[in-house]
């Protein structure tokens, strides 16, 4: 398994600011060094819209774990938590999971949280959290803007995190999807 910075083509960046959660993502898809899609959509609102999920990684990969873990949502209705470590203990012990090379962030209005095919569930101390090629970027923006710019609402940050990440990752471009649930 990669580690979370390796997928070129995409970064996904979660804020958890003034009661708020935005997960936000940039649109551009590559294929090698070739930009193939401008406008992807790697954010998806799950559980009666109570959920957000976003994606870095291979895209078939990624949405079959999405359909994976919308699956364990609705087994433990609506348990983020929950379905979070039991998708993470089925991604690690599966043979064909395994395989799988994607990342997921899912947050509803209590916990976001950082799933791996390694096992991993990490929840952020700090409530900002970040995947793909400029996600090292994206996180160390938005929490600058956190810090200095607190009166921002959480998708301003978020938007402006990914924003500031294209402008440096020529792998993430400004074609940003936010998504946001009040907490």
């Amino acid at each position: 398994m990669r580690d979370a910075t390796t997928f070129h083509g995409t970064t996904i960046l979660a804020v958890r600011h003034r009661e708020q959660v935005a997960l936000a993502g940039d649109g551009q898809v590559t294929h090698g060094q070739t930009v193939v899609k401008h406008r992807a959509k790697k954010i998806q609102r799950l559980h009666d819209d109570q959920v957000l999920a976003g994606f870095a990684g291979s895209t078939a990969d990624a949405l079959a774990l999405i359909h994976r873990f919308e699956a364990r949502l609705e087994e433990f209705r609506g348990n983020l938590q929950r379905a979070a470590v039991e998708l993470a203990k089925e991604w690690r012990t599966d043979r064909s999971l395994r395989r799988l090379e994607a990342f997921l962030i899912v947050a509803d209005r209590e916990g976001t949280f950082l799933l791996s095919g390694a096992g991993d569930v990490i929840a952020p101390d700090d409530g900002i959290v970040a995947v793909g090629s400029g996600g090292p970027l994206a996180l160390a923006a938005a929490r600058a803007l956190v810090r200095h710019a607190s009166a921002l609402d959480a998708a301003t940050i978020a938007r402006e995190a990914l924003r500031i990440a294209g402008e440096i990752c020529i792998y993430t471009n400004e074609a940003i999807e936010v998504e946001t649930l009040e907490a």
